[in-house]
C-alpha cells in the first residue's frame, strides 16, 4: 500500500533538529563532541510557566510534532495523530517509585500525570488545539514499527493525513539496572494517502508474518543513538537522510514485520 511522506522532524540532544541531524545520519558532517548537559527543547506551543513543568517526553514530543506539521505544510490543529513510546519517561517512573519507597505522602500530582502513557499526546494535543483523535501505543522493543503500523493503517482507512510521533527516554535509578534505554530521541513524520504539494518521498508498506531482520546502522551518529529504546526508527531515518531509495524491515510485533520501500519524488 502506497503513502507519502509529507514532514519530517528529529529531535536529540547532540542533534536537535532534522537540519543538524540529517546530514550526521549520512556521514556528511564531524560528530563533534556529546554534550550530556545539553538543554531540552523549547517548544514556542508551550508558554513559559507550561515548558518549566513539562516533562522531557512532553518537550520532545511537542517540538518534534509541530517541527513536522510545518515542514509538511499543515495546520497542526486538524492532524488526527499516533504517538508511541517503548516506556514512556523513565525519568518521571524512577521519581514516583523513588518517592512512594521512600516518602509516600510527597508524591507530586504533576509528576504523576506526567507518569501517564498518554500524557505527551494529551499535551500535543492541547498545545496545539488539535480536536483530531490522538492513539498512544506502546509495543515494547517493537514500538517504533508498531505505531508506523498504526498510522499507516489510519491514514489508508480514513483517506487523511497522519501525525506520527515516536520518543523515548533514557532510564535512571534502579531502573537502569533492568531497561537499557539511554538518551533521548524524538522522531516525527505526516503520512499522506495522497501525494500533495509537500510530499518528498513514497512509503510502500506491507505487513507479513515473521521476525524483521533489523538493517545494520551505517552511520556513526545512527550508533550513538542506538541505546535508545526508539533505536528502530533510526534505519529509516538513515534512508531519509541519504536521499536514495530504499527497502526495509521493520518489527511491528516479535512475529510480524512490516515490509517498507522507501523513494523520493
Amino acid at each position: 500500500m502506497r503513502l507519502y511522506i509529507d514532514g519530517i522532524a528529529f529531535w536529540s540532544r547532540r542533534w536537535p533538529g532534522w537540519d543538524a541531524a540529517a546530514p550526521a545520519l549520512r556521514g556528511a558532517a564531524p560528530i563533534g563532541a556529546v554534550d550530556d548537559d545539553a538543554g531540552l527543547p523549547a517548544p514556542a506551543l508551550l508558554g513559559a510557566n507550561e515548558r518549566r513543568r513539562a516533562s522531557a517526553q512532553v518537550l520532545m514530543t511537542i517540538e518534534v510534532a509541530a517541527r513536522a506539521a510545518a515542514d509538511a505544510g499543515r495546520d497542526a490543529a486538524d492532524l488526527a495523530s499516533v504517538h508511541a513510546s517503548a516506556h514512556g519517561d523513565l525519568a518521571i517512573t524512577d521519581a514516583i517509585c523513588r518517592t512512594l519507597a521512600a516518602d509516600p505522602l510527597q508524591l507530586s500530582p504533576t509528576r504523576f500525570h506526567h507518569s501517564v502513557h498518554n500524557a505527551p499526546s494529551g499535551y500535543w494535543a492541547i498545545a496545539a488545539r488539535c480536536h483530531g483523535a490522538s492513539t498512544a501505543l506502546a509495543a515494547g522493543g517493537c514500538s517504533f514499527g508498531a505505531g508506523l503500523l498504526e498510522a499507516a493503517c489510519q491514514c489508508a482507512a480514513d483517506a487523511a493525513p497522519r501525525l506520527y510521533v515516536a520518543s523515548d527516554t533514557a532510564a535512571c535509578g534502579a531502573l537502569a539496572s533492568v531497561n537499557h534505554s539511554r538518551g533521548l530521541l524524538a522522531l516525527a513524520l505526516v503520512l499522506a494517502c495522497e501525494r500533495g504539494p509537500a510530499s518528498r518521498w513514497t512509503l510502500d508498506w506491507r505487513l507479513r508474518a515473521g521476525a524483521a531482520r533489523p538493517a545494520p546502522l551505517r552511520s556513526a551518529a545512527a550508533l550513538i543513538l542506538a541505546g535508545n529504546a526508539m533505536a528502530d526508527a533510526l534505519p529509516l531515518f538513515e534512508a531519509l537522510a541519504a536521499g536514495a531509495p530504499a527497502t526495509l524491515e521493520c518489527g511491528a510485533a516479535p512475529q510480524a514485520t512490516l515490509d517498507i520501500a522507501l523513494a523520493p519524488l
